[in-house]
C-alpha cells in the first residue's frame, strides 16, 4: 500500500545516513584485517537488501575487534534504521565512549535512538552535544537545534499525560487480517475501512478492498461486507464519506507500470483519488476526481467536508528513486459548476517542514486532525489538531499528547461526529490479529465543536411526489454558506450542522418556485438519534404562485433592509435571473396593530426596499418588478396572538407573468 510515506527503500536510506563511515581501507580505527574485511562486507550486503547477512557480518567485526569506531558506529545505524533502538544506543555510546570526536554525527544519531525509546532527556543532551562541535553538516546542525526545542515538548508532554484507554471495536469490524484507514457516516451508523487480504497466488502480497459494517440497535457493530460495486482486482484504500453516505472519494494506486488494477480506472501516476456516488441503494463506477486535484504526483488520504464543498488531501512530489517529499495537506472547493478548483496548500500552522498525513476534517467543519513528523512532538509522526479560526486561517498545531501519541508512528485518526470517540488502527498485543481497529474517548481539551443534523425530505407541494433537488444552508449571524448539498430521488437529504445557530436553507428546481426558510438550532439538544426534522414543500412555478421571503427582516417601524435580509435577497436575484421571462409584484403586510393608513405606508416602503435591492444588486429591469403595500387586509391567520401577528408581519412574491 503506497497511502502512507513509508517506502521499503528505507533500508537503502542507511548508505547516506552512514556516509562518514566510508573511509578508504587502511584509513580505519582497527588494524585487524578481518574485522576490516567483515565491516566491508556488512555495507556490501546491506547495499543489496541481504539485511539479515548483513547483521551477521558487522557482530561478526566487533567481535574481532570491540575497539573497532567504524564497525559500532555501522552497527548503531544498522540498528537505528531496522528500529532496535536499545541496541542503536550500546554501539553509538560504545563508539562515543572510544572516540567522542572522531564520528561527531554518532551523537546526533544516539539522539534519535533515545528518542525512539521516549527516553527525552538523553536525546537532549546528546544532540546539545552534538551541536558543541564547530564543523559539523549545516543540515543536521539545523535539524539539532529543532530537536533540542521538541525534547523539551516531549518532556513537559510527558509528564502531562492524557486518559487514553483503546477498546478493540470487535469482531464485526476486526479479523486476523489487516483492518485500517477508517471513515464513518455523520450519524455514526456506519462504518467503512480498508481491510488487506492475503493473495493466494502471490504468497505475502495482500489484495486491499472496502469493507461496510452497521451499527444495531445496541451499538455493536455488524459483520461487515465486502463493497462489491466499488471494489476492483487491485487496491483501495483511505476512505472519505460525505455527510449523508452517498459519496465517497478514495485513493487507488498504480503499480510500476501504470496499472491502477482496472481498465476503467485511468490515473494520471502514482496515487490519485476518485470518487463514487451512491444512487438508488447502489455505488456508481469509480471515476477519477480529475486533473485539478490530480497528476503524476502523488496524491492520497482524502476527507471530505460535511458541507459538501472542499476535499483535503496530501499530496506528496515525486523525487530521487521514486521517494515522496515536500509531503504536505491541500484543499480543493467545489464550484458552482460542480468541478474542484485548484487545490491551495494549508498555512504554516498546519504544514511544517516536515511531512504531514492522514488528514480528517471533523464534520463539524471546524476541526482538522492530522500527523505530522514536523511539529514538534515525541517522536515519528504524532496526531495534532488544528482550529479554524473567524477569519478562515487555521490556527495553531495542538500535539494531542501523551500517551495517544508516543515515540513510534501515530496516524490515521478519526473523531466521531459527536466529538466523544476517536477511532485508530493499531497491531497491539491482544487484537484479532495484524491491525486492528480500536476506539478511545478523546480528552476533552481537542474534541471538536458540538454539531447536529437535519434530516428531511424535498417534495412537490402538490402532488406530494418526492424531488431531487440543490439546496443551501447559510449562518444567518455571517451570512455565510455553511453547506451545500443536494437530496436524493427519494427526495431525503442529511447534512450537518454546527449546533446552537440560526440557519437560512434554499432549495432550487428547475421549475419550480423560489424557496427559503428559517430554522433555530439555539438550545437544541446534540442528539444524534434525534436529528432536527425539515420537510421542503416546493411549489411548481406558475401564474399566480405567491411565495413568503422568509428571511427578509426590518426594524420595528422601519423599511430599512436588515443585513440579515441580504443572503435570501442575493439567492432571489439568481432565480429570477435564471427566469426571464417571469414577472413578479412584492407585497409588504402588517399586523393589525397601529394605525391602519401608517400600516399600508409602512408595508409599501418595505416592497419597494426590496425590489430597490433587487433591482440595483441584480441589475434587473425595474419593469420586471412591482410592488404594493397591503397592511393588515390579508391576514394568513386571525390578528389574535403575538404568534399569530408575527405571522402576518411578513413579505411575499406573486408571480403575476410566467
Amino acid at each position: 500500500m503506497k497511502f502512507f510515506i513509508k517506502h521499503i527503500f528505507i533500508f537503502f536510506l542507511t548508505l547516506s545516513s552512514v556516509a562518514q563511515n566510508n573511509l578508504q581501507p587502511g584509513a580505519y580505527t582497527s588494524t585487524n584485517k578481518k574485522a576490516i574485511k567483515y565491516l566491508e562486507e556488512s555495507k556490501q550486503l546491506y547495499s543489496i537488501g541481504k539485511i539479515a547477512d548483513s547483521e551477521k557480518k558487522i557482530l561478526a567485526a566487533v567481535k574481532e575487534d570491540p575497539n573497532f569506531v567504524e564497525a559500532l558506529s555501522f552497527a548503531g545505524d544498522y540498528y537505528r534504521i531496522n528500529h532496535q533502538p536499545k541496541d542503536a544506543v550500546n554501539n553509538y555510546k560504545k563508539a562515543i565512549d572510544l572516540a567522542p570526536k572522531y564520528f561527531v554525527e554518532n551523537h546526533f544519531f544516539l539522539g534519535l535512538s533515545y528518542m525512539d525509546l521516549a527516553e527525552y532527556e538523553n536525546a537532549k543532551i546528546a544532540f546539545q552535544n552534538f551541536l558543541k562541535f564547530e564543523r559539523i553538516n549545516p543540515q543536521l546542525k539545523e535539524d539539532a537545534e529543532k530537536k533540542v526545542k521538541n525534547m523539551d515538548v516531549a518532556i513537559a508532554l510527558m509528564k502531562n499525560p492524557k486518559p487514553f484507554k483503546p477498546i478493540n471495536v470487535g469482531a464485526g469490524i476486526n479479523t486476523a487480517n489487516g483492518e485500517y484507514f477508517p471513515a464513518i457516516t455523520a450519524d455514526g451508523k456506519r462504518f467503512m475501512f480498508t481491510r488487506g487480504l492475503p493473495r493466494p497466488e502471490s504468497p505475502g502480497a495482500f489484495n486491499e478492498d472496502f469493507f461496510v459494517s452497521t451499527k444495531s440497535a445496541t451499538n455493536v457493530w455488524q459483520t461487515a461486507y465486502p463493497l462489491q460495486e466499488v471494489n476492483g482486482p487491485g487496491n483501495e484504500g483511505a476512505p472519505t464519506l460525505s455527510a449523508d453516505g452517498n459519496i465517497m472519494f478514495f485513493a487507488s494506486c498504480s503499480d510500476e507500470f501504470g496499472d491502477y488494477g482496472t481498465p476503467d480506472r485511468k490515473g494520471f501516476g502514482s496515487c490519485d483519488i476518485f470518487y463514487s456516488q451512491k444512487i438508488n441503494g447502489k455505488w456508481t463506477r469509480p471515476r477519477n476526481g480529475g486533473n485539478a486535484i490530480n497528476s503524476t504526483n502523488w496524491e492520497t488520504q482524502p476527507s471530505f467536508s460535511s458541507d459538501g464543498k472542499s476535499l483535503y488531501f496530501i499530496k506528496g512530489f515525486r523525487g530521487r528513486g521514486g521517494m515522496n517529499k515536500d509531503v504536505d495537506i491541500y484543499m480543493s472547493e467545489i464550484g458552482e459548476d460542480g468541478k474542484f478548483k485548484t487545490p491551495i496548500k494549508l498555512n504554516s500552522n498546519v504544514n511544517s517542514t516536515g511531512n504531514e498525513e492522514s488528514v480528517f476534517i471533523h464534520p463539524d467543519n471546524m476541526t482538522l486532525y492530522f500527523a505530522s513528523d514536523g511539529h514538534p512532538g515525541l517522536g515519528g509522526t504524532d496526531l495534532f489538531m488544528s482550529k479554524r479560526q473567524a477569519n478562515g486561517d487555521w490556527g495553531p498545531a495542538t500535539n494531542l499528547g501523551y500517551p495517544i501519541n508516543t515515540s513510534k508512528d501515530e496516524n490515521s485518526l478519526l473523531v466521531d461526529p459527536a466529538g466523544n470517540l476517536a477511532y485508530f488502527a493499531s497491531d497491539r498485543e491482544g487484537g484479532f490479529g495484524d491491525l486492528d481497529i480500536y476506539q478511545f474517548e478523546l480528552p476533552n481539551d481537542v474534541r471538536p465543536e458540538k454539531i447536529t443534523f437535519i434530516k428531511g425530505k424535498i417534495y412537490n407541494a402538490t402532488n406530494k411526489e418526492p424531488l431531487q433537488a440543490n439546496f443551501e444552508v447559510y449562518d444567518l449571524e455571517t451570512q455565510q454558506k455553511t453547506t451545500q448539498s443536494f437530496s436524493q430521488a427519494n427526495g431525503e437529504f442529511f447534512v450537518t450542522l454546527t449546533a446552537n445557530k440560526n440557519y437560512m436553507v434554499n432549495v432550487s428546481k428547475e421549475g419550480f418556485a423560489f424557496y427559503s426558510d428559517n430554522f433555530s438550532l439555539k438550545g437544541k439538544e446534540t442528539d444524534f438519534n434525534k436529528p432536527y426534522l425539515l420537510d421542503i414543500p416546493l411549489q411548481p412555478l406558475d401564474t399566480g404562485s405567491t411565495i413568503e421571503l422568509k428571511n427578509v427582516f426590518f426594524d420595528v417601524n422601519k423599511w430599512d433592509l436588515k443585513p440579515e435580509s441580504k443572503a435570501e435577497l442575493d439567492k432571489l436575484i439568481a432565480f429570477i435571473l435564471k427566469n426571464p421571462t417571469l414577472k413578479i409584484e412584492f407585497g409588504g403586510h402588517t399586523d393589525s396593530d397601529g394605525d391602519k393608513k401608517a400600516n399600508i405606508t409602512l408595508s409599501n416602503n418595505r416592497a419597494k426596499a426590496v425590489v430597490d435591492y433587487l433591482v440595483a444588486k441584480g441589475n434587473i429591469p425595474a419593469g420586471r418588478l412591482t410592488y404594493k403595500g397591503y397592511g393588515d387586509t390579508k391576514p394568513k391567520v386571525k390578528n389574535d396572538t403575538p404568534e399569530n401577528k408575527a405571522k402576518n408581519r411578513r413579505t411575499e412574491f406573486k408571480v403575476i407573468a410566467k
